[in-house]
């Protein structure tokens, strides 16, 4: 192919691939396979590697680059992102409407009332229609730069699509991440120690300020326009024909956003979405209702920190008071400390609450709460509770402040925050005992050597006997050591052994997961396995080699290949070779079954976990997958499915039980 048949065929896919993202992540309404999709990047990729020269910054290729950043800069904003005032209550939003009539000098507004997405604040700039400059809100005047990041987001357009864009135009929205992803970001942090985002918000805040794009990527972060910033030429009239100007430009607006007649469809529009928001695949809390002519908003204006001519209405959430009787510390199997709050039970949203998780010792010095105070604890459509604040006014003087530890509350070595950017502390001892069981639990569990019997109980008591002082003391138990243990007779023992015997042939991704190898979850030690085949492949894997597996960065590449440097560690695996271990990933068997070839997703709770559902499918050659698309073949569900199910409704992909899934297990 020549350099103009190139240019051709790269507008071509450029342009189809654009269409396809509009359908996908603005209306909804995808044309194609996930795996036509990926088909056309390939072409795209293959025709730009060929043909440097043609590359430009608006291509789809171009989303995910520039590798880790040291910091970002700050950029100032052309027009000042104000923050919105807050209505509690219907009078309180009956009291801001008689301001906006007052100040208008009318009594006849129509308003644009829109879900009040919780997420972070962006402006979004465009010059001559492509996406130059994507910023935090900041503190209204300035924010910080994080053009890498926005460009991973796929519901953001890098090019306006339109034959006459304006010459620059800011748009602003709320960066979110969608619940499934919410929890299975946290539910990955969980795994590997590391410390729990506190809800969505957060976790797209912190997503959006990574500094390495490719783990921004990760995230899957999404994108609702919601408001205009500067805008150099053309006029527009009402915010309502500036929503349809940008579905025009293929930049997304949530659909749910109604143009209302008067305050009493306002009123509707709250009370409809205060019940159907538990229906969303991400969270609200509450509705921004704004003056739809645009000049009227002109000459309403603004105080120095909020608009006259908007508000927002917050939902009520479930909030209760309760002591907080203690702030206590556990110690995770990578050695994070994580405090957690011990409290007087008391009745929230229909759920009794003891314990509530602080997240970190960072947040404890935000809230400011100290051991002994009365506090607020809220339940507002998250599974987790937590505290929003202390009540500083019924203190009685007897209240302590909580300390960060200096030592291990388990080992008493000392804890440390390893890097300065980093919330958690860490215990230094690899060798503390509560990292070594929970470290042996992790290893033994189902999604790793699946060593049944091997619970919390055993675990504990081989501890403390000083048994074992690593994983692979688990494999030179013999048969007495178990009867010496509580509630030990010759059956019990049999089949603990043969489980152990019997987790030696594990697949080589199951051990690596096994390790507890930081960063590494349970899909990516799959990858690893796939692509160096052996254990000691994988220990001698240089950096680059590491990264050159797509979805490896370099915060995970630097995990690897420190873990691996580990006198410790490199004993430990002599050690589980010696014992008969299986250190190779091998070829699974195949076989024609109903699931050969067939994609499944898994959700909802089933009665095995989901990673062994998983291992089950590819076992009979299907391929699980974490996404719902056209191209799912099955999506098995479990009990109170999530957004998934949903998904799988609108799309009209097969939905089948656990029970017809095992059946399919021939």
């Amino acid at each position: 192919m020549n350099l103009p048949q190139a240019k051709k065929e790269i507008e071509k896919l450029r342009k189809e691939i654009r269409l396809h993202d509009y359908r996908y992540y603005v209306v909804s309404q995808p044309e194609i396979s996930d795996k036509e999709y990926d088909r056309l990047m390939q072409n795209l990729k293959i025709l730009e590697a060929d043909f440097p020269g043609l590359v430009s910054p608006d291509s789809p290729t171009q989303r995910v680059g520039g590798g880790v950043q040291e910091g970002f800069k700050t950029v100032r904003h052309r027009q000042k992102m104000l923050s919105l005032d807050n209505a509690f209550s219907f009078e309180e939003l009956k009291d801001w409407s008689g301001r906006v009539y007052r100040g208008l000098g009318c009594q006849k507004v129509e308003y644009v009332a829109e879900l009040k997405i919780d997420g972070v604040s962006a402006n979004l700039t465009y010059e001559n229609g492509l996406l130059t400059t994507g910023a935090t809100r900041g503190d209204g005047e300035s924010g910080e730069d994080v053009t890498l990041n926005i460009k991973t987001i796929r519901s953001i357009p890098l090019r306006i699509e339109t034959d006459k864009p304006p010459r620059l135009i800011e748009i602003r929205g709320e960066v979110y991440l969608d619940l499934e992803e919410f929890k299975s970001i946290n539910k990955e942090r969980e795994k590997e120690e590391e410390a729990l985002f506190a809800n969505p918000r957060n976790a797209a805040s912190g997503s959006l300020k990574l500094l390495d794009a490719g783990l921004t990527a990760k995230r899957r972060l999404n994108f609702f326009a919601h408001s205009l910033g500067e805008l150099s030429d053309g006029k527009l009239s009402t915010h309502w024909e500036f929503f349809r100007e940008l579905r025009k430009y293929g930049i997304r607006t949530n659909p749910e956003s109604r143009l209302c007649k008067n305050l009493d469809e306002v009123f509707a529009f709250c009370n409809l979405w205060q019940e159907k928001r538990k229906g969303l695949s991400y969270q609200i809390d509450g509705v921004v209702v704004k003056v739809n002519d645009l000049e009227q908003q002109k000459r309403l204006g603004a105080t120095l920190k909020s608009p006259r001519w908007a508000t927002a209405y917050k939902f009520p959430a479930h909030q209760v008071t309760t002591k907080l009787k203690d702030i206590i510390v556990s110690v995770g199997r990578t050695g994070v400390i994580t405090p957690v709050a011990d409290l007087e039970p008391v009745e929230c949203a229909g759920v009794t609450i003891q314990r509530a998780t602080l997240h970190n010792f960072d947040e404890i010095g935000r809230l400011g709460v100290k051991i002994g105070d009365r506090v607020v604890l809220e339940r507002a459509g998250e599974v987790i509770p937590k505290i929003v604040k202390a009540i500083e006014s019924v203190r009685t003087g007897k209240e302590k402040p909580f300390k960060i530890p200096g030592d291990c509350p388990v080992c008493g070595s000392s804890i440390v925050k390893e890097k300065e950017e980093e919330v958690a502390y860490r215990c230094i001892n690899s060798n503390c005992p509560a990292q070594l069981e929970k470290g042996l639990l992790h290893f033994a569990g189902r999604s790793c050597m699946d060593i049944e019997g091997m619970g919390e109980s055993v675990v504990s008591q081989l501890i403390e006997r000083n048994l074992i002082k690593d994983f692979a003391d688990i494999y030179y138990l013999k048969k007495e050591q178990f009867l010496g243990l509580e509630l030990f007779k010759e059956k019990k023992a049999e089949n603990l052994l043969a489980a152990i015997e019997a987790s030696k042939r594990q697949r080589l991704s199951r051990l690596i997961y096994g390790l507890g190898i930081r960063h590494v979850g349970e899909k990516a030690a799959i990858l690893l396995a796939e692509r160096f085949k052996r254990l000691d492949g994988l220990t001698q894997a240089k950096r680059e080699d590491l990264e050159s597996i797509h979805e490896v960065g370099p915060v995970m590449s630097e995990s690897i290949a420190a873990f691996f440097k580990q006198e410790s560690i490199k004993k430990l695996i002599k050690k589980l070779e010696s014992a008969g271990v299986n250190t190779e990933e091998g070829q699974i068997a195949r076989r024609n079954t109903p699931l050969t070839g067939k994609t499944v997703v898994f959700t909802g709770a089933l009665s095995i976990g989901r990673a062994e559902a998983e291992d089950l499918a590819r076992k009979c050659a299907g391929m699980p997958s974490s996404s719902v698309s056209k191209d799912t073949d099955f999506v098995v569900i479990g009990d109170n499915p999530g957004s998934k199910f949903e998904k799988a409704k609108k799309l009209g992909v097969k939905i089948i039980t656990e029970k017809e899934f095992k059946e399919m297990l021939i």
